[in-house]
C-alpha cells in the first residue's frame, strides 16, 4: 500500500473553511426564516449555493492536503458533480430547518438523507482522482465515516433549527455551534480519507489533465472564502436593512397610532373627542334600532370654571379639567363613554340606559364634582350642570340629541345650577331663543346697540347728589329693550362681557369727564365689574388707560365688586383690589350681606365703601331681623372707616330709618330712577322729572 501523508497547513485551512461554512449556513437559516415568503426563496437558493460551495471547498481542500508519493490530479467533470451534490445537500438542509416544526422522526430522516448526501459528495470527490487500480476502502472506517456524517448532519439540523430565530446573544451562539459543526464535518471527511487504501503501483489517471494540488488549493480557498464572506456580508447588510425597515415601520405605525389618537382624543384629558363621540353615538343608535332598545346622552359643564381659569391661569384650569375627567371615568361603567368636546363641556354616553339609570349616575357625577379639588396649593370648588336626553324619544340623531341635551343643561343653569334636568319639549323653544339672543349679542357692541342709564346717589345728611351708578341697557332692533338679567349671563358665558365691560368703563368715564368739566368735581361714577371682568389679567391696565384717555382723576371713579366675587379667591382678589386702589380708584363691595365674608378678610380689603343689598332694604321695618342686620352692617362699616351705601330705597319710611341708622349714601326709586345723562344733570339742579317721563325717555 502507498503511504499517504497530509499538508498540515491545508488541514487547518480545511477546518477553518468548515467552520466558516457552518456559520454561513446558520446565518442563512436565520435569514430565510425572518424574511418574507418571496424573499425567502431567493435566500434559500443563494444560501444553498454558498453553503454547498463552503462544504465542498472544505472537502476538496482536505483532499488537496492529502499527499501520495505519486502525482495527483482531479477530473473536472466528476469534481463539479461533487460540488452539485454539496449544493443539493445544502438546499435540503436549509429547507428542512426553515419548516415550522422539526419533530424527532423528521430530524432522523433528514439526518440520514443529509449524511448520505455529504458522504456521496466526499466519495464522488475521491473518485475524481481516477485511480488505477481503483481505491479500496476499509469497511469499518467506511461505515464510521457514514455514521459520523449522519450524526453530524443530525446535529447540524437540530442546531440550525434551534438558532434560526433571533435568540439571546445569537452571534456568540452561532459561532460556538459553527465550531462544533465544523469539527464534525472535518471529522467525517478525514475518517473517510483514512478509510481509503491505495495499492502499490497505483496511478492517478487525472494527474496529467487536472490542475496541480497547490494551485487548486489556493484558488479554491480564495474563491470559497470570497463566496462565503460575500454571502455573510450580504446577509448582515440585509439584516440591518430589514432591522432599519422594521424600526421605520414600527415608528410609522406608532406615528399613525399617535395621529389616530390625536384625531379621536382630546389632547389634554385623553378622553374621546367630538369625532369619536359622534361615531360611538351612531353605533349606539344602530344597536338600539336593531334591539329596540335605548341609551342616554348627557351634557355637562362646570359651574364657575371660567372664573378659576381666568383668575388662576390656564395651567390651573387645565389641571382642574384633567382631575374632572378622572372623576367622571371613575363613576361610569366600562361600556359607557365620556368625551370632552371643548372648554369645560363634557358629554356622557350611557349604553342601554334608562331614565332611572341616568338619574342615579347624574347624582353620582354631581356628588363627585362637588368634592374639593386640590390643585397645587389651592383647594378649589366647582359644581356641575347636567342635561339629559334619552334615545329615541328625545331625538333620532346625534345632532338632535345633542341640541336637546344642551337645552336641558342650560335649563339646569337657569334653575340655579349644581343639578340635572331631563329634556322637555318646552326647553327647545327657550334654547332656540337663547341661541338667537347670543348671536345678536355678538354684534350688538359693533352696531352701537348698548347704552347707559345713570341712577343718582344722594348724601343722606345734605340730600345733595354725590354721583351716580352706570347701568347697562341693550336696545335690540327687534326685541326692543332687553333687560340685563337676560343678556348679562349670556355675555358672561360667552366671554363677551370683557369687551362689553370695557366699553361701559370707557363710556362712563367719558360722561364723568363731561360732568367734571361742568363743575361736578365732587361726584363719583360707579361702574359694576362682572366676575369674569374682575379676574381678567388686563383689568388694572384697562382702568389706568381709560382714566388716562379722558384725563379723569381716579377719585372720580368707583368700581363695584360683589361680595361673592371678592371672596371667591381671597388671595387673588386682594392682589387685584390693591392694584386698583393704588391707582387712586375707590372700591365698593356690592351686595354686602348676601355672601359669607370673613371679617378677617374684610378688614384686609382695600375697600372704601360697603353697599347693602336691596334684599335687606325691601323688608326694612324697625325692630325686624333685617333692621338688626342693616344696623350691624352700618356699625361694622363705620368701625372699619367705610362709607355705607343703601340701594333699593323706595319708601319714605325706609329713607328715614336708614338716615336714623347713620347710612352715608342712599340710592333707589324714591330718590331717582335710572335715567339718561342729560336728565341726571337736570336732577342735580333739583328738577327731577316724573317717573313716567323718565321711563319714556329711557325707552326712546
Amino acid at each position: 500500500m502507498l503511504n499517504p501523508h497530509y499538508d498540515s497547513s491545508l488541514v487547518i485551512i480545511s477546518l477553518l473553511v468548515a467552520i466558516l461554512a457552518s456559520y454561513t449556513a446558520l446565518d442563512m437559516a436565520g435569514r430565510i426564516n425572518t424574511t418574507t415568503r418571496s424573499a425567502a426563496r431567493w435566500w434559500l437558493l443563494g444560501g444553498s449555493i454558498a453553503m454547498g460551495i463552503g462544504i465542498w471547498s472544505m472537502h476538496f481542500v482536505g483532499m488537496l492536503a492529502f499527499r501520495l508519493p505519486i502525482a495527483l490530479g482531479y477530473d473536472t467533470g466528476i469534481t463539479l458533480l461533487s460540488l452539485l451534490i454539496a449544493i443539493a445537500v445544502s438546499w435540503f438542509a436549509l429547507w428542512r430547518v426553515t419548516q415550522a416544526e422539526l419533530p424527532f422522526n423528521r430530524l432522523v430522516k433528514g439526518a440520514f438523507i443529509m449524511g448520505f448526501g455529504i458522504a456521496s459528495m466526499h466519495y464522488v470527490g475521491m473518485a475524481a482522482m481516477r485511480m488505477q487500480p481503483a481505491i479500496s476502502y476499509d469497511p469499518a472506517l467506511f461505515a464510521a465515516s457514514l455514521l459520523i456524517a449522519i450524526m453530524a448532519s443530525g446535529a447540524a439540523l437540530w442546531i440550525a433549527f434551534s438558532l434560526r430565530n433571533n435568540v439571546y446573544r445569537v452571534t456568540l451562539s452561532r459561532m460556538q455551534a459553527a465550531i462544533i459543526m465544523g469539527i464534525a464535518i472535518v471529522g467525517m471527511h478525514y475518517t473517510g480519507m483514512a478509510a481509503a487504501e491505495f495499492p502499490l503501483g497505483s496511478i492517478c489517471m487525472a494527474a496529467k489533465s487536472g490542475s496541480s494540488p497547490d494551485t487548486l488549493a489556493i484558488m479554491i480557498v480564495l474563491g470559497t472564502v470570497a463566496v462565503l464572506i460575500i454571502a455573510l456580508l450580504t446577509s448582515v447588510f440585509d439584516s440591518r436593512l430589514e432591522l432599519r425597515t422594521a424600526v421605520l415601520a414600527k415608528s410609522l405605525a406608532n406615528a399613525n397610532h399617535e395621529l389616530l389618537q390625536q384625531a379621536l382624543h382630546d389632547n389634554l384629558t385623553k378622553l374621546p373627542n367630538r369625532t369619536l363621540l359622534e361615531d360611538r353615538v351612531e353605533q349606539a343608535i344602530r344597536k338600539a334600532t336593531r334591539e329596540d332598545g335605548s341609551f342616554v346622552l348627557m351634557f355637562m359643564d362646570l359651574d364657575g370654571f371660567k372664573a378659576i381659569n381666568d383668575s388662576l391661569g390656564h395651567h390651573m384650569g387645565d389641571m382642574l379639567l384633567v382631575q374632572t375627567a378622572e372623576r367622571l371615568k371613575a363613576v361610569l361603567r366600562a361600556q359607557d363613554t365620556v368625551a370632552r368636546i371643548g372648554g369645560d363641556e363634557f358629554v356622557l354616553l350611557l349604553e342601554a340606559g334608562t331614565p332611572e339609570d341616568a338619574a342615579i349616575i347624574a347624582e353620582k357625577l354631581i356628588a363627585g364634582i362637588n368634592k374639593p379639588f386640590l390643585l397645587e396649593t389651592h383647594e378649589l370648588r366647582v359644581t356641575s350642570s347636567i342635561g339629559i336626553t334619552v334615545y329615541p324619544q328625545d331625538g333620532a340623531t346625534y345632532h338632535e340629541l345633542a341640541i336637546n341635551a344642551d337645552a336641558a343643561m342650560y335649563h339646569t343653569k337657569r334653575g340655579g345650577r349644581n343639578g340635572y334636568h331631563f329634556f322637555e319639549a318646552s326647553m327647545n323653544i327657550n334654547a332656540h331663543s337663547q341661541l338667537e339672543l347670543m348671536q345678536d349679542l355678538r354684534s350688538a357692541l359693533e352696531r352701537g346697540e348698548f347704552y347707559l342709564l345713570y341712577q343718582p346717589k344722594f348724601d343722606t345728611r345734605s340730600g345733595n347728589m354725590v354721583g351716580a351708578e352706570a347701568l347697562l341697557r341693550w336696545r335690540h332692533p327687534i326685541r326692543g329693550i332687553v333687560g340685563p338679567d337676560q343678556f348679562i349671563p349670556l355675555a358672561e358665558k360667552s366671554g363677551l362681557i370683557i369687551a362689553i365691560g370695557e366699553w361701559v368703563l370707557y363710556e362712563s368715564c367719558r360722561q364723568m369727564r363731561v360732568w367734571y368739566d361742568l363743575g361736578h368735581t365732587d361726584w363719583k361714577i360707579a361702574v359694576n365689574l362682572s366676575p369674569l371682568q374682575f379676574s381678567h389679567e388686563n383689568l388694572v391696565i384697562v382702568v389706568a388707560d381709560t382714566l388716562a384717555a379722558w384725563q379723569l382723576p381716579a377719585k372720580c371713579l368707583t368700581l363695584e365688586v360683589t361680595e361673592s366675587t371678592a371672596m371667591h379667591n381671597v388671595k387673588a382678589s386682594l392682589a387685584i383690589l390693591h392694584n386698583i386702589a393704588d391707582l387712586g380708584v375707590d372700591i365698593s363691595i356690592d351686595d354686602f350681606g348676601t355672601g359669607y365674608s370673613s371679617l378677617l378678610y374684610l378688614k384686609r380689603l382695600p375697600a372704601s365703601e360697603l353697599k347693602i343689598d336691596r334684599g335687606f332694604i325691601n323688608t326694612l321695618l324697625e325692630g325686624s331681623d333685617d333692621a338688626a342686620i342693616v344696623s350691624a352692617i352700618i356699625a361694622l362699616g363705620h368701625t372699619l372707616n367705610l362709607r355705607i351705601v343703601a340701594e333699593g330705597v323706595e319708601t319714605e319710611s325706609q329713607h328715614e330709618f336708614l338716615k336714623k341708622l347713620g347710612c352715608d349714601s342712599l340710592q333707589g326709586y324714591l330718590l331717582g330712577r335710572p335715567m339718561p345723562a342729560d336728565q341726571l344733570e337736570t336732577a342735580a339742579r333739583g328738577q327731577l322729572p316724573s317717573n313716567s317721563q323718565v321711563t319714556r325717555s329711557a325707552a326712546g
